[in-house]
């Protein structure tokens, strides 16, 4: 079964990223929100459909790390995995109180990615 995921980031073209580098058979992009607040709603008109969050963290309109915090609550078992930029390893601690089950950094690789999904979908 294809594992369905929300993206979530501000950036277009990290979104574009994303999709590209899962365009793969394992994978089905259920939805995308350009913040966390869509996110929250995203996440509940799909949530049977939704397997794992991709979630960056710096963002308007709800940061990534309080979007986190509010779906966990409404669903503990959801995998989150935060997308931080380099540099930022203590807001990678907030996200790991906040729920996040994995994290990885931009710019990356598609087969880091690709390991991170695998990693808590099957971990």
């Amino acid at each position: 079964m294809k594992t369905g995921i929300l993206i979530v980031d501000d950036s277009e073209f990290m979104r574009q990223r994303v999709k590209s580098a899962l365009a793969d058979d394992e994978y089905r992009i259920v939805a995308e929100a350009p913040n966390g607040a869509w996110a929250i709603q995203k996440y509940k008109e799909n949530a049977d459909d939704i397997d794992l969050i991709l979630m960056d963290i710096v963002m308007r309109k709800a940061n990534g790390l309080k979007a986190t915090a509010a779906i966990k609550k409404l669903d503990d078992d959801v995998r989150v995995i935060m997308c931080t930029s380099v540099g930022q390893r203590q807001k990678i601690q907030l996200a790991a109180r906040a729920g996040a089950d994995a994290y990885i950094t931009k710019p990356f690789e598609d087969d880091e990615l690709t390991d991170a999904i695998d990693g808590v979908v099957t971990g």
